[in-house]
């Protein structure tokens, strides 16, 4: 039986870290290219240098235009060279910054793929539990916003916040220093009351656009679900309420995409009458010293240039702090999945699993519930020899299967223990159990590619010829090789495209090719014709000789020949034997033998 609905909800995620520690933790991806790194921050202050220099120049060469006429060398000269001089700083500006960026490229996408490789290993090393509880459309969509998250948050604060911070003190400096120091001070008011009023509403406003992401997973999870569930749908003729449902989710995500562009235009009309105050004011001033003589023609220029220079970029100044903001909470929700405990993890120093050919497997009072009030197997005890085959019969629901997930340490047993050739499972590592195991599962899962490549998911690497012999094992070579692309025909998503006996068969093969000395078949033919299915259980057979090999089944014709056939009840062993023993006990053992013998 499967337990699918066996679980107990997620671990709730950990509280949202601060923004200062979501970077602290970004820092040491980034700092792996920390020469990159540097050349940037040079580049980048090189580049405000050229960027801030252009209007110092622009004002020496409208002055040199007012030179009176006498020498026409100079009056030719000068500004000839001065319009070099500036084309060279243009020049410069766009240079360092491309420079800059193509440095940085290397650091800012190395980080994106080690983050984003770090966390899908850490999803794989989280337990059965996790997956079975998870929403796969949501999640995927929270690392897709993480990765984006990384590169919008290094683009926006390296590219944008921060070379505007140093312009702004270049500015104000020359401002202080060349003019009177109420230049300085009224740029600074009109930042801080740009920034302040800036910071408000966009935190204000956050909200609408966490609303926006919330609504955009929920409808991109029911999407997804949809359509991996598109046999179901069109079984039950529930288009339109999957339709429906959908469209609830995008109504809510417009309703909230509409409060948050509101609330962008009043951002932005209150950030342009702030910008366009100050610079009237400044430009005021300006005016009033060219009049009375303290200002050339050119400062007034000078000053509209840099008052140009750095309200531009600060007319993005909403933007980029949403967008920062919205990157750290996208990062920080993928930081926050890589800190999900692992319930299943390798003891301190585990060595793994000592085999020397097919090894005993051992079942020591095992008890073992998903969830505490509802026990599945209660004080379970048998051996497999090895070499030797057992078989698990009884009805659903009596916790079959939940042997070969705690087998392949899927969960932790809560009392007794497993024992592989003499070692407790718990105290050797995760992946050399694995790796002794090898599984035909009731329920058979392809991948959406090739059948040559799911069947070579059992030994990566694996030649053609091996993956030829374990079709042919698995009796299905000859519907392969019938197909038009053979070996590379495509089993669509979740081997949809096959029919449940062959994707069953391949599975055969897989685990086949694999060679491992235990088995686990769960239902392994349960999919299959009758004759199929007797020379399936043939080639089982020869393939199980020599192997410890455990047998789930609900047919009892296909375990006839075990070593050792366990009925089981209610999590419980309520009969052991052979064959031929437990028909001898006239117990629930013959009832079932007599009740599927008159069935056939």
């Amino acid at each position: 039986m499967r337990h699918h609905g066996e679980t107990t909800p997620s671990a709730p995620a950990a509280p949202r870290s601060g923004d200062w520690q979501t970077l602290s933790r970004l820092l040491p991806y980034l700092w792996q290219y920390k020469w990159r790194v540097l050349v940037a921050l040079a580049l980048m202050v090189g580049a405000k240098l050229a960027n801030v220099s252009v209007p110092l120049l622009l004002k020496e060469l409208i002055d040199a235009m007012s030179l009176k006429p006498g020498n026409p060398t100079v009056v030719l000269l000068v500004p000839a060279s001065l319009l070099l001089g500036y084309g060279a700083l243009r020049l410069m500006t766009s240079a360092f910054t491309e420079l800059r960026e193509l440095v940085f490229a290397k650091a800012t996408q190395g980080a994106a793929r080690s983050i984003a490789l770090q966390t899908f290993e850490h999803l794989h090393a989280l337990s059965l539990r996790f997956h079975l509880a998870r929403q796969t459309g949501g999640m995927t969509r929270d690392i897709e916003r993480g990765v984006r998250g990384i590169e919008s948050l290094i683009s926006y604060s390296l590219y944008s916040i921060v070379p505007t911070l140093i312009e702004v003190t270049l500015v104000l400096t020359i401002l202080a220093v060349k003019f009177d120091v109420w230049f300085a001070w009224i740029t600074v008011a009109a930042l801080g009351l740009y920034i302040f009023f800036t910071v408000r509403i966009t935190e204000w406003r956050t909200q609408f656009r966490k609303q926006a992401n919330e609504f955009d997973s929920a409808a991109h999870t029911k999407a997804v679900d949809s359509l991996l569930n598109y046999e179901t749908v069109k079984y039950f003729g529930n288009e339109a309420f999957e339709a429906k449902r959908y469209d609830e989710s995008l109504e809510r995500l417009r309703r909230s995409r509409l409060k948050a562009q509101t609330s962008l235009s009043l951002l932005n009309t209150g950030q342009q009458l702030i910008i366009a105050t100050a610079l009237v004011a400044m430009l005021w001033r300006a005016t009033q010293g060219v009049v009375d003589g303290r200002m050339t023609l050119g400062d007034l220029v000078m000053i509209n240039a840099f008052m140009i220079q750095l309200y531009i970029p600060l007319n993005f100044l909403g933007v980029l702090y949403r967008e920062i903001k919205q990157s750290l909470t996208d990062l920080d929700k993928m930081f926050t999945l890589m800190d999900r405990e692992r319930e299943i993890a390798d003891v301190p120093g585990a060595l793994p699993l000592a085999l020397v050919g097919a090894p005993a497997v051992v079942f020591d009072h095992v008890s073992f519930a998903y969830e505490s009030d509802r026990p599945i197997l209660q004080d379970i005890s048998f051996e497999i020899p090895a070499g030797k085959t057992v078989a698990v019969v009884g009805p659903s629901g009596s916790g079959k299967s939940t042997l070969a997930r705690l087998m392949f340490r899927f969960y932790d047993v809560q009392q007794g223990t497993i024992r592989m050739a003499g070692q407790d499972i718990k105290q050797v590592t995760q992946a050399s159990v694995r790796q002794a195991l090898g599984i035909v599962p009731q329920d058979t899962v392809l991948f959406n590619d090739t059948v040559a490549y799911n069947i070579a998911y059992g030994r990566p690497g694996a030649s053609q010829a091996e993956i030829e012999g374990a079709a042919r094992a698995a009796r299905i070579h000859d519907f392969i090789a019938s197909t038009p692309k053979g070996y590379q025909t495509s089993v669509g998503e979740r081997g949809l495209k096959l029919s449940g006996g062959e994707k069953q068969r391949v599975a055969i093969a897989r685990t086949l090719l694999k060679d491992p000395p235990i088995l686990v078949f769960d239902e392994a033919t349960s999919a299959l014709d009758s004759a199929n299915e007797r020379a399936i259980q043939a080639e089982l057979a020869g393939v199980s000789q020599n192997k410890t090999t455990l047998v789930i089944a609900h047919r009892l014709s296909t375990v006839v020949d075990a070593h050792e056939i366990l009925v089981m009840e209610a999590g419980r062993i309520i009969e052991r034997g052979n064959h031929a023993a437990l028909l001898a006990l006239q117990g629930r053992y013959a009832s079932m033998w007599a009740l599927q013998q008159s069935a056939d």
